[in-house]
């Protein structure tokens, strides 16, 4: 069963809370332990992270995005931006 955020519970905070801590989960690393404004291949997420990242973000949100996500928006903050904006709409 997809666990779907209604656009209007989809802060900001909440987004990038939940970015940050599927990326921690993908890096075995703490969510404390990451920056938000490093770019995601600095911290070493390779192309299949960032592949199953756009999945996530579809089924979290319900929100279709490109598999290019991680590298048209490079961090965490850019994402939550982007994905801010989107569920805006």
């Amino acid at each position: 069963m997809t666990d779907i955020t209604a656009p209007s519970a989809a802060s900001p905070e909440v987004i990038r809370a939940w970015l940050t801590e599927r990326v921690a989960y993908y890096l075995e690393c703490s969510p404390a332990d990451l920056d938000q404004g490093a770019e995601l291949t600095e911290l070493g997420l390779d192309s299949v992270y960032a592949l199953n990242l756009c999945g996530d973000v579809e089924d979290r949100f319900g929100l279709v995005v490109e598999p290019t996500l991680a590298w048209d928006h490079p961090t965490i903050d850019a994402i939550t931006v982007f994905l801010s904006a989107e569920l805006a709409q």
